[in-house]
């Protein structure tokens, strides 16, 4: 196995020089930071010297020692102190990776098979260590450079990521990373200033200590773990948290959800935003949508041909005065006449005649099984646009 570890170690020089200018073509923070003399010094000081304990160390089958790893730990701290951020620290982790494989293959002979596949099942485990030492660092780094709710905020782009520094994060604000979790976008019918949304992140974390972000101004990203009592007690704490947005920013809400494992947190967040797109934008919500609640809004978005009919008959509806609200009354009470007419505060009466009114313009009964198809579906379209 000598060959190929003398012929790596003899190109610990050049890799390194190699892995820094590849640093700066493909990375724009590193790109900055090499700017400056010293630090570009520094950066290849460390890339000669991780390459340097890679080779001895991958000849040994030995791991890396706690104090390589602390330097590894001290060189992550820096990094972020100096601004490296969460995307910048995931991308240079996976070119390190990248690149260090190419130096094992280029290095190796044809007869290296043996040694190849040696290093190869080295490099595992020895590159998670190296990987979490570093990323420890670089969060313990972003302990000191942000503040609490940012952390927080932080840790839920780190779970989406499927980042295994999540764990570290999560344990720094004694916090657990789940296995399960009710994933929820709400939507905000309108935009806060950033500022004000800092401010009310750090309000609903007073609440839920759950990891939460808010970076677009129209939606909170939130991650509740399943605990007993099932979903409905995760609804439950959605639904407390989409009333509290819609206080604290004067804006309807929507709240869609949809159910995760890890490492597919992301996956969940995905459907849970398309859940929330169409899902009704109320003052005060008074429902968590989830799929099967939303599953014909959710097929008329998908499809153009039925969007722009169903957008018609939407049309027809808003012409009428008050036919949107008693329609979405009289759907929310289960099409009882009496509930939905003391909900509006009207007289049966009168909800009737609304009633006739939208059959006169859609042509559809609204208590009619088609009626409750289209007609339902063309409300929410309406409540889900805030219009």
């Amino acid at each position: 196995m000598g060959e190929l570890f003398r012929l790596w170690g003899q190109r610990v020089s050049d890799n390194a020089r190699r892995a820094v200018a590849a640093y700066q073509d493909e990375l724009p923070e590193y790109r900055d930071l090499a700017a400056r003399p010293q630090a570009r010094s520094e950066m290849l000081d460390f890339a000669v010297f991780l390459r340097r304990r890679t080779v001895d160390l991958a000849a040994d089958s030995a791991p890396f020692p706690d104090d390589d790893l602390e330097l590894m730990a001290s060189m992550g701290r820096r990094r972020s102190e100096k601004g490296l951020t969460l995307s910048a620290q995931r991308q240079v982790l996976l070119l390190h990776t990248r690149l260090t494989l190419r130096e094992v293959y280029e290095a190796a002979g044809p007869d290296d098979i043996d040694a190849t596949m040696h290093t190869l099942a080295w490099l595992a485990p020895a590159g998670l260590a190296a990987q979490g030492a570093y990323t420890r660092g670089w969060i313990e780094g972003q302990q000191r450079m942000l503040p609490t709710a940012a952390r927080v905020q932080l840790l839920a782009a780190m779970l989406l990521a499927g980042d295994a520094g999540a764990a570290e994060l999560a344990r720094s604000l004694r916090m657990t990373v789940p296995d399960q979790v009710l994933a929820a976008v709400i939507r905000v019918g309108g935009e806060p200033r950033r500022a004000a949304r800092e401010e009310f992140a750090t309000a609903l974390l007073r609440t839920q200590w759950v990891p939460l972000s808010w970076q677009d101004p129209r939606e909170v990203i939130v991650l509740i773990p399943s605990v007993p009592g099932g979903p409905e007690v995760a609804a439950e704490r959605v639904l407390a948290l989409a009333r509290e947005v819609a206080r604290m920013t004067g804006h309807p809400c929507a709240a869609g959800t949809a159910p995760g494992r890890r490492p597919s947190f992301a996956d969940a967040v995905a459907l849970a935003r398309q859940v929330s797109d169409v899902a009704p934008l109320r003052a005060t919500p008074s429902h968590v949508y989830a799929v099967t609640d939303v599953f014909a809004e959710l097929a008329v978005a998908r499809l153009p041909e039925v969007e722009y009919w169903i957008d018609a008959v939407a049309a027809r509806l808003s012409a009428g005065p008050d036919l949107v609200t008693t329609l979405d009354a009289y759907y929310q009470h289960d099409m009882n006449r009496l509930e939905t007419a003391a909900a509006l505060c009207i007289h049966p009466r009168t909800l009737d005649f609304r009633l006739a009114r939208a059959r006169e313009l859609t042509g559809l009964r609204p208590g009619s099984t088609r009626g409750v198809r289209v007609l339902s579906t063309a409300v929410a379209r309406i409540l889900a646009a805030g219009s």
